[in-house]
């Protein structure tokens, strides 16, 4: 039960008080909750459920332990090392999956050029594993890492961890701010 001198109390308090003039506002409710990546957590259950109980075909036994990689000639092998082994921060990353080759190279060449405008060193480029290409021929992944060889501003990559993206992704060392203003020079 309420106190009898508490509601007197407060009815005291609010006796002046008058509504808000009209704002011709409507409030539609809260606010929206964040949305959720329903096609990106799909894929990741998919590609999880794939590495757990996928067969392991004849390419994959090819592919194994060899992992591609490139390091730019006269950089030194720990360079390489430490970006495999995962010393490098990733600091961005892009995305090329459902892109065709015009688009992803263009894409790319502006990310990349993004980056060393401000500064990153170590990103990730998604390829994608072609599991959605014809025929399921990772179409992209060849072709990005012959256009990261062609990069001035690429040190160095090598395929990501299976937790970054393993065969569907490749880690970038890029040279930093010195070196490109250095070599513009």
């Amino acid at each position: 039960m309420l106190d009898p001198d508490d509601i007197a109390a407060f009815r005291a308090a609010v006796a002046d008080a008058r509504p808000l003039p009209e704002s011709g506002r409507v409030h539609l409710g809260g606010p929206l909750p964040a949305p959720r990546p329903l096609q990106h957590l799909a894929d990741e259950r998919a590609a999880l459920r794939e590495s757990l109980h996928g067969p392991i075909e004849f390419q994959d036994r090819l592919e194994g332990g060899d992992e591609p990689s490139y390091l730019r000639a006269g950089m030194a092998n720990a360079v390489l090392r430490d970006l495999r082994r995962g010393r490098w921060i990733i600091q961005d990353e892009i995305d090329l999956h459902g892109l065709n080759r015009d688009e992803a190279r263009t894409l790319l060449a502006g990310f990349l050029g993004n980056c060393l405008r401000h500064g990153l060193r170590c990103v990730r480029v998604i390829h994608g594993k072609g599991l959605g290409s014809p025929g399921k021929q990772a179409v992209l992944r060849h072709l990005v890492r012959g256009w990261l060889m062609q990069k001035n501003e690429v040190l160095a990559y090598c395929q990501a961890k299976p937790q970054d993206g393993g065969e569907g992704a490749v880690l970038v060392l890029l040279k930093s701010q010195k070196m490109t203003i250095a070599t513009a020079r």
